[in-house]
């Protein structure tokens, strides 16, 4: 997939996942969708923090001269109480950040795509990492929500 497909498909993710969480109802929220796994309320609410925090990540790689990275406990967050509410919240934060990401990623310039920040956990990354692993992140959870609406028609 190009850079420019992967723009597309960072904008398309909004539709993508209000599709698959169209009409679920709160226990198929609830359901994981694999045994031990998060559940579709909680990949929706995860999708948000993800993208707002590879965002802001994404503009710190592009304004400032090799930062550091602040890592986090995505399972911490998943456990935390705001996880158990309404998806609606994080659907509208994911149809914002998405496009923001989307207007400040078509308009970067060749050599700005090596620009790099250090992780503490991960090691070197460059905006080129980042955005090659946001552009596969949604998509890959939306399919997870998928999983749960097909187990529930069975």
């Amino acid at each position: 997939m190009n850079n420019k497909e992967k723009i597309r498909a960072i904008r398309n993710l909004p539709n993508e996942l209000n599709a698959a969480v169209q009409s679920l109802s709160n226990e198929q929220l609830d359901t994981p969708y694999r045994e031990g796994g998060w559940t579709a309320r909680q990949i929706v609410h995860h999708i948000a923090d993800s993208h707002l925090n590879a965002f802001v990540r994404m503009k710190l790689i592009m304004t400032e001269d090799h930062p550091t990275l602040k890592p986090y406990d995505q399972d911490a967050w998943a456990a935390m109480n705001d996880y158990s509410r309404d998806i609606a919240p994080s659907i509208a934060i994911i149809s914002g950040v998405q496009e923001r990401m989307a207007n400040l990623l078509e308009n970067v310039s060749g050599t700005d795509w090596s620009r790099s920040a250090h992780h503490p956990e991960r090691g070197e990354l460059t905006l080129q990492n980042l955005f090659d692993e946001i552009a596969w992140h949604g998509k890959h959870h939306v399919e997870q929500i998928v999983i749960v609406r097909e187990k529930m028609l069975r």
